[in-house]
């Protein structure tokens, strides 16, 4: 066998090279997935210093958030006679301020996937800051800073760059003296830092003289923490006294949390890649060994048992897998480069996680790769041996092109099973459908991956039934074959019915494409044509400013003092800043089922002045005064937030009591999606609530409102449907991370197809051979394969577009979202009809051509 092996592999070495050539790609995307996965869960959990690395004892103010380590203190806490208490070694003040760097490239520095930037003090005492200078020296004026090394990396600064920093209240240029790292890191587990001098942090975070968000003590020599800990309870009561290791532990089991969910997440969507690699590889294999059934009819007429010819078709995968999953790692790490890109451009940045070279992530993929090859191979290797023993000696020397009925059965209970799996994915989807504690983007994001997850396995369905199709299909092309091409077109429409199987395998990557393609053209169209209704019927403001770079959180904010600058430019008669920020819900309490009461609840809530002016709100809400909130229809019927009802809730400065003053709708979900309230409202939530944007109506220039701004380096004047525009593109964030992975699965999809069409062209060498020698002319050939190659068209756009239009439908139906519409577009069928019909012809008709070209002899010698 081994010989054998051999002699296939030195014939056979173009078909093994395109195979080999669609494993390869299939492997680098499994295996660009799990490094993008893996870096990401380093990003988040790998990134576990923390600047509390010295520190043994943190004093904060009353009502800091225990469960909540990552929160910033809100309040003030005096030194007094802390230093004076024995066992103290030493004591400095901390704070904390919300802040976006601007990068070299004038956009903001993205902080690692699912952190932030914070403005802290420059610790100068050694036995406290745990921060190492790699390059310059510490701040020691005001408008000095130094950054940590992923900040000055992603934002391509160094000692001695200028750049701006965007506080909540105002920006401020500043100049990087010196570049840290925090146990060998380039970020904290909380994020980027951007260290100033403790004079310009203080006055940055409006503390009084004397008083600070927290502090930090250093234990004697000889003192434990605990007992440290002990003495200062009642010195400093009634702040919270903890240890510095409780709140490292509770920040380092947070983000291996994190980072387990983050890569529970990238690995779903990357199980699209595996889906697709097994789907391509199963059709390229399954071509490859039809084509080779005589030559193993042969082998089993001269003795070689069943096992044997299946061990030979798996040993020749293996050799297969085993070159082009080692060639798959090498590509893997180029596209997990690419994801990173793209993603770092939303907001989702992972580039603080180093690339992942280890044996998980050398060894899975390359075993992933062996193991996919080897299942997908399975199935042909054993209808091949199947086949081979059942053909007569005298048989197996005749053309081998035509093929069996085969038996309905068999194909429509595996059929029916696929479809019955797809429900591993469509059935969690009632789930998330009825969470309550899911309510907007994110609940409408997990349902769609869970539909599109499903969807891909029901494609897999529709390909074993896709060869019931090829007869009636087959016979409407060849009709009009025969009209428009004469004996050319009859010839075509007896290859197509005679082997449906040949044609179904080409048409069924072609589907998996199109589905693909229409899916995702179906959602980009539907969001963004309802986003452009809904924004054009709520916005009423002549422009909007906002910034044009986006952060973790989203957009990028604005200072806090933008709107009173532009309200003072001639012209503007309103001029209404937006800000944000997140509270959880603390009464009323969800429902308790079967004694889980769930996952907290948190609202989106947006502070703003009388926006009536600026907006067109749906329902029924008055001006807000303070202590009032207005709450989105969605949550009135969600959490029974009826107008008049009193509520709780928990912000940055901890409980606060308000009252439901209306409901309202906002159709663009874009401004106000959750909760409204008024700026002093804000204030007592959240003082460090970010600027979003700021809405302006009056007949003031655009050049006069961006020279308002021009010192803030992201600001942009938007006219009002250019903002639109951005709006509905940020509401993709969560989206873009499918598209991405759908994408490169799409490539992938298209180069099955093209390896798949070339091979079964390839495979009919011998009957072209045969028709030219009893004169059918190279012209006539080329219809032929033409025709075919129609039908492959027609197959795998109908089935595709049918899962595609199924998909949107679903999900217009599981979401009850009005973004998500059937609306198929004739520009879009145009575009995916003409791209199959391309990429068909323009993969058979090199093969053709080469194939009608072979000298008859040649050709009856072909297998």
């Amino acid at each position: 066998m081994w010989l054998i092996a051999r002699r296939s592999f030195a014939q056979d070495w173009a078909r093994l090279t395109a195979t080999m050539l669609a494993v390869l790609f299939s492997v680098g995307l499994m295996s660009g997935a799990l490094q993008f996965a893996l870096r990401a869960e380093a990003s988040v959990s790998g990134s576990d210093a923390s600047e509390y690395a010295r520190v043994d004892v943190l004093v904060q103010p009353r009502g800091a958030d225990p469960d909540d380590v990552f929160s910033v203190p809100q309040g003030e806490v005096r030194p007094g006679a802390i230093a004076s208490v024995p066992g103290v070694a030493a004591v400095a003040g901390d704070a904390s301020v919300p802040v976006t760097i601007v990068g070299a490239h004038g956009k903001p520095v993205t902080p690692p996937a699912g952190a932030a930037t914070a403005l802290r003090p420059w610790i100068p005492d050694a036995r406290l800051s745990a921060y190492h200078l790699v390059s310059g020296r510490a701040p020691a004026a005001d408008d000095e800073v130094a950054v940590v090394r992923h900040v000055a990396r992603a934002g391509g600064l160094h000692a001695g760059s200028a750049t701006t920093l965007l506080l909540p209240n105002s920006t401020q240029r500043v100049r990087v003296v010196g570049v840290v790292t925090v146990r060998g890191r380039g970020a904290v587990a909380s994020g980027d830092l951007i260290l100033g001098t403790p004079t310009a942090v203080h006055r940055a975070a409006g503390l009084r003289p004397g008083t600070w968000q927290g502090l930090w003590v250093k234990a004697a020599p000889g003192v434990t923490a605990a007992a440290l800990r002990a003495r200062l309870v009642p010195v400093m009561r009634p702040a919270v006294v903890r240890k510095a290791s409780d709140v490292r532990h509770r920040q380092s089991a947070e983000l291996q949390g994190a980072g387990a969910s983050v890569g529970g997440a990238i690995g779903m969507l990357a199980s699209v890649a595996v889906f697709t690699g097994l789907f391509v590889v199963a059709n390229a294999f399954g071509t490859l060994v039809r084509q080779r059934t005589r030559r193993l009819a042969l082998l089993s007429a001269i003795g070689a048992r069943p096992r044997q010819i299946k061990r030979l078709v798996r040993f020749e995968a293996l050799v297969l897998e085993v070159v082009a999953s080692a060639g798959g790692l090498v590509a893997g790490y180029g596209v997990s480069e690419v994801l990173t890109r793209l993603f770092a451009q939303d907001g989702f940045d992972i580039s603080a996680g180093e690339v992942q070279v280890g044996w998980v992530a050398l060894a899975f993929p390359f075993a992933a790769g062996v193991v996919t090859t080897q299942l997908a191979a399975w199935r042909p290797a054993r209808r091949a041996a199947r086949r081979a023993a059942r053909i007569a000696p005298i048989e197996a020397l005749r053309s081998s092109t035509a093929e069996g009925r085969g038996r309905v059965w068999p194909r429509l209970v595996g059929a029916l099973a696929i479809f019955g799996a797809s429900w591993m994915f469509f059935g969690p989807v009632f789930a998330v459908a009825n969470d309550k504690t899911e309510v907007g983007i994110d609940r409408t994001i997990g349902i769609v991956v869970l539909i599109l997850m499903g969807s891909m396995v029901c494609v897999s369905g529709l390909a074993v039934l896709a060869p019931f199709f090829v007869g009636p299909l087959g016979g409407l092309v060849g009709r009009l074959g025969m009209l428009v091409s004469g004996e050319s077109g009859r010839l075509a429409r007896a290859t197509i019915t005679r082997s449906p199987r040949r044609v179904s395998s080409a048409a069924a990557s072609l589907m998996l494409g199109v589905a693909l393609v229409a899916a995702t053209g179906l959602l980009i169209t539907s969001v963004h044509q309802r986003g452009a209704e809904a924004g054009a019927q709520t916005l009423a403001a002549d422009h909007v400013i906002a910034t044009n770079s986006r952060t973790s959180d989203g957009a990028a904010p604005l200072p806090g003092d933008t709107a009173a600058r532009v309200a003072r430019v001639p012209g503007v008669t309103s001029a209404v800043a937006l800000t944000r920020t997140e509270v959880q819900l603390v009464s009323p309490k969800t429902k308790v089922v079967d004694g889980d009461p769930g996952d907290p609840v948190f609202l989106n809530v947006t502070g703003a002045s009388d926006v009536r002016p600026v907006l067109r709100f749906g329902g029924y809400l008055p001006a807000l005064r303070p202590g009032e909130i207005g709450v989105a229809s969605p949550l009135v019927k969600a959490y029974h937030l009826w107008p008049g009802r009193r509520i709780v809730v928990h912000g940055a400065r901890g409980n606060v009591t308000l009252t439901v003053a209306g409901r309202y709708h906002d159709p663009s979900h874009v401004f106000a999606d959750q909760a409204l309230v008024a700026p002093a409202t804000m204030a007592m939530l959240d003082p460090r609530a970010t600027t979003s944007a700021v809405l302006v109506r009056g007949t003031a220039s655009t050049r006069a409102l961006a020279a308002a701004v021009a010192d803030v380096p992201v600001a942009r004047v938007y006219d009002p449907a250019a903002y639109v525009r951005v709006a509905v593109a940020s509401m993709e964030k969560g989206l873009r991370v499918v598209y991405g992975f759908i994408g490169m699965s799409l490539v992938i999809s298209l180069f099955g197809m093209a390896t798949t069409m070339s091979l079964s062209v390839f495979e009919r060498t011998r009957e072209f051979g045969m028709l030219g020698a009893v004169g059918t002319t190279v012209r006539q050939i080329r219809s032929m394969v033409r025709w075919e190659a129609a039908t492959v068209v027609l197959l795998g756009v109908l089935l595709g577009m049918a899962t595609a239009v199924g998909t949107v439908a679903l999900l217009h139906v599981a979401t009850g979202s009005s973004y998500i519409r059937v609306h198929l577009p004739w520009w879009l069928l145009a575009v995916v009809v003409g791209g199959a019909a391309a990429v068909t012809w323009a993969t058979s008709a090199l093969p053709a051509r080469r194939a009608a070209g072979v000298p008859v002899l040649e050709a009856a010698k072909a297998e």
